[in-house]
């Protein structure tokens, strides 16, 4: 086992194609350590290089209802009335952590993604 920090794009795209090399070996195994340690240095790099900036609730609130197929009018026992949920969605006004709890109670979105946004 032959592992080199990963200082840039190069060495991250060696430390991926050997993690492919080694994809599916048995537990327990050097492969398998190898495997573990170039996970957690791509992940550093990766973190270090390409942060994820904090969730969108409403983009959150979006996506639920694509998912499940939703529409404004699937959101008011959550938000509140149809102008409401409307002013919400525009970014018209901030959830509140009432709309927060239900939202995250009811539709299943994590309070992460719903908490962002200040609270009203």
């Amino acid at each position: 086992m032959n592992i080199q920090p990963i200082h840039t794009e190069a060495d991250l795209e060696r430390a991926f194609a050997r993690m492919e090399a080694l994809w599916g070996v048995e537990d327990g195994t050097p492969e398998a350590d190898e495997l573990e340690v170039l996970s957690i240095l791509v992940e550093k790099y990766e973190d270090a290089h390409y942060p994820i900036g904090p969730s969108d609730p409403i983009e959150a609130i979006k996506f639920r209802m694509e998912q499940q197929g939703l529409t404004q009018r699937d959101l008011e026992p959550y938000i509140g009335s149809s102008g409401r949920v409307s002013e919400v969605l525009n970014r018209k006004r901030k959830l509140s952590l009432r709309m927060i709890k239900r939202l995250h109670d009811g539709l299943n979105i994590p309070y992460e993604s719903l908490m962002e946004q200040s609270a009203a």
